[in-house]
């Protein structure tokens, strides 16, 4: 439970400059990257032509120019007027969540890749060096290519889903749809990465239910790690546990949030933000909530404020993560036994639905959307036949989950069956 784990600031004059030489360098990477991965035109026989310098330079410059304007959004949040103009003198908050984030983003982009080039390994005899694989290689750098279109489409998606379910918020200002603030959600981000993912596979001529069983086991390993970074932020919490739960947790509040070395942030956990101005009631010791006052509650917002910390709560986050793990690890060796393309797919569809709706249950942070808040802002007299702690107030993320396991049942089913009728394994027609 760490939001922020340092706050770099940038007021000394070797400080602005070591911050100038980084953004330069990471400028000068990313170019470097678009140039040497620059791919020739395919052949009519199929194969790459030479690359032209020209292609080079281009493919550079577009990486370049992408890494340029988010070097100068950058150093303009950071520095002070007086060393950028426009200067904001922010500083830069190292947050867990996002270093944790970029890690499970990374790693699933690095296994990906690697597991692209097994996939379309292709030995072909070259003259004067023996077998080389001429097709893993070129299926390696399109996979990594690939992990800047689904960022781009993760990160839309998550928005618009988070969008979409605040609408009653966000439609009292709709100019705050395009303002930084806010939050993003998984399966928004699930469906705008799935769909960047199917354009790319399309474009490039790859077969997508292919490409998604050796990218699907990824995702599980940077949601693994993403949800170490909730942890640390204290968003998606947990629902109260009662104080003498052992697995229970407290996030603390801008009051007792420190950095790795020990100072305050100002920077408090998401859930105590939420639980302070939670004019609910609960039990203690049982963790029940309750709408009204009775023997033995007290109001959320005075008990939170009271303690500096959240009640103790479930740890959804550290459930989750490590229902993720186990999905990593399991598809991965289920890989080797798979006998189509789609199946690995469709199992982590089926499977992730069920983790996803099972760590529901234990979810306490209303924001994320549920039925009850539907009606409560549609048809409020319906709202209270849906109590907000019932277990059928079924959450956004529960209803996606549904319609997800029945996707992945489907394509199971088809795609089982097709491999049954080809292998002349389909049912038997009754005689006449």
């Amino acid at each position: 439970m760490l939001p922020v784990l340092i706050h770099l600031t940038f007021e000394s004059l070797w400080s602005q400059l070591l911050l100038y030489a980084v953004a330069l360098g990471v400028v000068g990477f990313i170019a470097f990257n678009g140039w040497r991965g620059t791919q020739g035109a395919v052949t009519a026989k199929g194969s790459r032509a030479e690359v032209k310098l020209a292609d080079r330079v281009q493919r550079a410059l577009l990486y370049g120019g992408g890494g340029a304007a988010l070097a100068w959004f950058g150093l303009m949040y950071a520095l002070p007027a007086s060393a950028f103009p426009g200067g904001k003198g922010e500083g830069i908050p190292v947050h867990t969540y996002g270093v944790l984030l970029a890690t499970g983003f990374f790693c699933a982009a690095s296994v990906a890749a690697r597991l692209a080039r097994e996939e379309w390994r292709k030995l072909e005899w070259v003259d004067g060096k023996g077998f080389v694989d001429t097709e893993g290689p070129r299926r390696r750098e399109q996979v990594l290519d690939l992990g800047f279109w689904v960022l781009v489409g993760g990160l839309v998606g998550s928005r618009v889903l988070f969008i979409i379910v605040n609408w009653k918020d966000y439609a009292k200002d709709l100019g705050s749809i395009f303002s930084l603030g806010g939050g993003l959600v998984f399966y928004g981000g699930l469906i705008g990465a799935a769909g960047a993912a199917y354009a790319f596979a399309r474009v490039n001529g790859m077969d997508f239910l292919r490409l998604a069983d050796l990218a699907i086991p990824t995702v599980s390993l940077g949601q693994a790690l993403g949800r170490l970074g909730c942890f640390s932020a204290g968003c998606c919490w947990g629902g109260p546990a009662g104080s003498h739960a052992p697995l229970a947790v407290r996030f603390p509040g801008a009051g007792m949030a420190r950095d790795l070395f020990g100072r305050l942030t100002g920077t408090g956990s998401t859930a105590y933000s939420s639980q302070a101005t939670d004019a609910r009631y609960v039990i203690e010791a049982t963790g029940e909530v309750v709408h009204q006052a009775a023997p033995g509650a007290v109001r959320i917002s005075e008990w939170v404020t009271q303690h500096g910390t959240t009640l103790p709560v479930h740890p959804t986050q550290l459930f989750e993560s490590m229902g993720q793990t186990l999905l990593f690890v399991g598809l991965l060796y289920l890989r080797r036994y798979r006998r189509f393309h789609g199946q690995i797919f469709s199992l982590w569809l089926m499977a992730y639905a069920v983790l996803r709706s099972t760590v529901e249950l234990f979810r306490g942070d209303a924001e994320r959307g549920t039925l009850h808040g539907l009606l409560a802002g549609s048809a409020p007299s319906l709202a209270q036949w849906v109590p907000l702690e019932a277990w059928y107030n079924i959450s956004t993320s529960q209803f996606i989950s549904l319609c997800m396991f029945t996707f992945g049942a489907t394509l199971m089913y088809q795609r089982t069956r097709r491999l049954g009728g080809e292998a002349g394994l389909g049912p038997t027609p009754s005689p006449a």
